[in-house]
């Protein structure tokens, strides 16, 4: 039976390619490998620590080949997202990822709060200060609770370190302000990566995250391939509620195997 050539392949960063300034296993061929099958790709990612610059570097630096324009992230869509709607934002981000944000103006209230991971801004100090932005909602005032992504935790390397989406729901929780989430899972972050002339069914995505990434891209038509070199801890699951993805492989590495051997030309 013909499968359907995969056109386009949407790669997840960290845990998939990369686990902090470390390449996962084979990781670098593979993608050379990929690109060589013809197969175009884009880099997804919910990363907040770092700005775009900073990111596109260290990937360099470890010996990826890739276009800066490559990566599409959850921090410039939410970036994007600040700059449509006009918002004067408390940041909870890294000064790195600040720089990829648009300025405070210091002539307007603040009137929302944006959260990304930022393990240094993760205090009371900082927290409570987000909490009296978003306290301050009324009739008269609106205020907005944007959620870079609400990952619960994500691969280090020195372990399985907690993500920003608990700060996100205390903050919820709190002043009883819904947030607004950007990246992965949600359904309009898939689509807007997607180049004109691409069909979802052309598809794949591939990442370390069983919900964000691979279910979130399956909503809306794609494939989704997980891996095994990041946050997903396949000891956790048994046969029985082994998340239902399309595949699950050791590394990206077989991932791309797997897309090689498996395509056909139409």
């Amino acid at each position: 039976m013909a499968v359907q050539r995969v056109k386009l392949a949407l790669i997840d960063l960290s845990g998939t390619l990369h686990v902090d300034d470390q390449p996962t296993v084979g990781a670098v061929e593979a993608l050379k490998r990929l690109r060589q099958h013809g197969v175009q790709v884009k880099f997804v990612t919910n990363t907040t620590k770092e700005s775009v610059g900073s990111l596109y570097d260290r990937l360099r630096k470890i010996g990826f080949e890739l276009q800066r324009d490559e990566i599409y992230g959850s921090l410039g869509a939410a970036a994007e997202y600040v700059r449509r709607n006009n918002l004067n934002p408390y940041y909870l981000l890294t000064d790195d990822a600040r720089t990829d944000m648009p300025p405070n103006d210091p002539e307007r209230a603040l009137d929302s709060v944006v959260v990304g991971l930022a393990p240094e801004r993760f205090c009371y100090e900082h927290l409570n200060e987000a909490f009296r932005v978003l306290h301050q909602r009324s009739v008269k005032q609106q205020v907005q609770l944007v959620a870079v992504h609400e990952g619960r935790y994500y691969k280090a390397k020195d372990g399985i370190a907690l993500g920003p989406g608990c700060f996100v729901k205390g903050l919820e929780y709190s002043t009883g302000v819904p947030a607004v989430c950007i990246g992965k899972p949600n359904e309009y972050f898939f689509r807007s990566a997607l180049p004109d002339g691409i069909d979802v069914a052309e598809c794949v995505m591939i990442g370390d995250d069983p919900n964000d990434d691979c279910l979130g891209a399956m909503r809306i038509g794609m494939k989704g391939y997980l891996v095994e070199t990041g946050k997903y801890q396949p000891e956790k699951y048994t046969d029985e509620d082994r998340p239902a993805v399309s595949g699950i492989f050791p590394t990206f590495s077989d991932v791309v195997q797997h897309i090689i051997s498996s395509s056909v030309e139409q």
